[in-house]
């Protein structure tokens, strides 16, 4: 079954490869969805995949890349029964 998340990651997070290696990370997952950068100085992301596979994703939302500091994780459920992404992008 498949579960769709909101996150909103907080910190150093924007100006240091951020989108890009969570992009890399997903697609290696599997981890279907977008990430983007906020006005606010957030990351969002909206992952969707198998519970299996978006609870290490998650985990390393966590923690991000090596040149990252991640303060704040928020996660919002998103109610969602269809698969909406085809893939995973940065906008």
């Amino acid at each position: 079954m498949n579960r769709t998340v909101n996150i909103q990651i907080s910190g150093r997070v924007q100006g240091v490869y951020f989108r890009r290696f969570t992009k890399n990370k997903a697609q290696d997952l599997g981890v279907k969805g977008t990430v983007r950068n906020r006005e606010d100085g957030r990351v969002e992301i909206v992952a969707q995949a198998e519970v299996g596979i978006l609870e290490p994703f998650i985990q390393w939302c966590h923690k991000g890349p090596i040149t990252a500091r991640v303060d704040q994780v928020e996660i919002t459920e998103v109610e969602s029964n269809e698969n909406v992404f085809s893939s995973f992008e940065i906008l």
